[in-house]
């Protein structure tokens, strides 16, 4: 556990799932209306997507107050770069810095270029890596990059950004 201010990041157990639920679904609200209709639903994730994702290697951290999970993120590693993946505050909050000590945490863990994936129209997301200092890649490489890392959709493939950090940039021979 690493203290943080007013909470504590953690690795996330087996005895968070239904919190991390929570947090996901919550944040993933703002998504409504921004991203394609056909990629929407709800529940955003359910517990056996969530449940997938951990057992395809997404390692789950938290951000804890008072005894409860207020964020999560996760860390995934792909052999030659590691993935943020499912980047979540819940809504009330917000803009308390808690996405920050997360992002700033993993990449702490991990000596590998980071890329994270996100919603082209979730803008608020792509300016939050961007001010963590991350850059978006060009189209080409984006397309590139999430059909060699992620499992997702040629929907989704079509309709998000990818944003890598310093070390991706500085390692291009690592590029797919």
């Amino acid at each position: 556990m690493t203290e943080h201010g007013t909470g504590t990041i953690r690795p996330c157990i087996g005895d968070d799932l239904a919190a991390m639920e929570e947090i996901i679904n919550d944040a993933a609200r703002a998504y409504r209306g921004r991203i394609p209709a056909d990629c929407w639903k709800e529940p955003y994730m359910d517990p056996g997507e969530l449940r997938s994702e951990i057992e395809d290697g997404v390692v789950f951290y938290g951000f804890e107050e008072a005894g409860r999970l207020v964020g999560v993120m996760g860390l995934q590693d792909r052999g030659d770069v590691c993935l943020i993946r499912h980047a979540y505050v819940l809504t009330p909050c917000r803009r308390r810095g808690i996405g920050e000590k997360l992002l700033a945490h993993l990449r702490c863990l991990t000596e590998k270029p980071v890329l994270v994936g996100t919603w082209k129209d979730a803008t608020w997301a792509v300016s939050f890596y961007e001010k963590h200092g991350f850059r978006l890649l060009d189209p080409d490489e984006k397309d590139r990059v999430l059909r060699t890392y992620w499992s997702i959709s040629e929907r989704q493939v079509e309709t998000s950004v990818v944003l890598g950090d310093g070390g991706w940039f500085l390692h291009p021979r690592k590029r797919p």
